[in-house]
């Protein structure tokens, strides 16, 4: 294996992704087409899985989603995308590892070794090369509550991994712990930012608990960088089924009404009315930026070339303004 890639200077706006899992890591395979100056705010609210089974056992973030944001920022060089293959391959096995990804192993394996959460994750970043860094949104794990309209009348669910699969409407979503300490790294990272990703995602779930993390949701409404919504490709099934591309600004809206955007990413096969969804983006002073980002093979996924593209116009559009 070749030696390590050496460390790059970087270049192009600071940006702050938030997110996480898939959405998180659509958005970062973009942005590292725009910029090196990438820091990943990640979800740790994960209980599904391999990452579920380590916060139950060991007491630590479920390090599923941030390994995938680390994955997403690798060097794109044989040694970082040989260990990001490292990071994401799975044990298959009638035992204990089964299923589980090496790096969410490595990953807690560091944290045990350090004592220090961010510091075993950018322990990881620099095997990776990443171009980039990675934090939690919080300091402690958090279970995701939804309140949603059952047949039977109003329930509970309780866990992200349930949230997601529910197919009754949501009407609430609360964290536990209530009002949890954020990740000062991350913090200090939005109030420093030039420009700020939010979505694409699990809206529920992986976007919007990071609006519920009060100091999170402090630096996002006090920071001077613009702010990108990135909306999903397809309503999709599960906790967002049914829904339109303009419910999606009215879920932050009802958590976050003070929450102002720059620009709002969507693609014109996921918008059922753009003249709509146009006037829910001049609420909140957003150009609407409607931009194929979708790979166009049938499938909901973003393209990184055309998101990125997408990116740029809408930090062009906005610097326009202020030009």
């Amino acid at each position: 294996m070749r030696a390590a890639p050496a460390p790059r200077s970087t270049h192009g706006p600071a940006v702050v992704a938030f997110g996480g899992g898939h959405g998180l890591s659509a958005s970062l395979s973009a942005l590292r087409l725009v910029t090196d100056r990438i820091t990943a705010v990640v979800t740790v609210a994960d209980d599904g899985g391999s990452s579920g089974r380590l916060r139950d056992e060991l007491g630590v973030l479920p390090p599923g989603d941030l390994r995938m944001a680390l994955a997403a920022l690798c060097d794109d060089s044989e040694w970082g995308r040989t260990w990001r293959d490292v990071l994401q391959h799975r044990f298959a096995s009638d035992g204990g590892l089964d299923q589980h990804a090496v790096g969410n192993l490595l990953i807690v394996a560091l944290w045990e070794l350090l004592g220090d959460t961010v510091e075993g994750l950018d322990w990881v970043g620099r095997l990776l090369g990443a171009r980039g860094r990675v934090l939690p949104m919080a300091a402690v794990p958090l279970r995701i509550e939804a309140d949603v309209r059952g047949e039977t009348g109003p329930r509970v669910v309780v866990g992200q991994s349930r949230i997601a699969v529910t197919v009754e409407p949501i009407e609430a979503v609360r964290l536990v712990p209530a009002d949890p300490p954020a990740c000062a790294e991350a913090v200090e990272a939005v109030r420093s930012a030039d420009w700020i990703v939010l979505g694409p995602g699990s809206w529920y779930t992986s976007v919007l608990p990071h609006l519920l993390v009060p100091e999170l949701r402090d630096a996002l409404r006090e920071t001077s960088a613009p702010i990108v919504l990135t909306l999903n490709l397809a309503a999709g099934t599960g906790e967002t089924a049914g829904m339109r591309a303009e419910h999606y600004l009215d879920v932050i809206h009802e958590y976050a009404p003070e929450l102002r955007f720059a620009a709002v990413v969507a693609d014109p096969a996921a918008v059922e009315d753009p003249v709509l969804l146009a006037d829910h983006c001049e609420l909140t002073g957003a150009h609407l930026i409607l931009r194929q980002v979708s790979r166009g093979d049938g499938t909901a996924r973003h393209d990184p070339l055309r998101l990125a593209a997408a990116y740029r116009d809408a930090m062009d559009r906005v610097l326009g303004d202020v030009g």
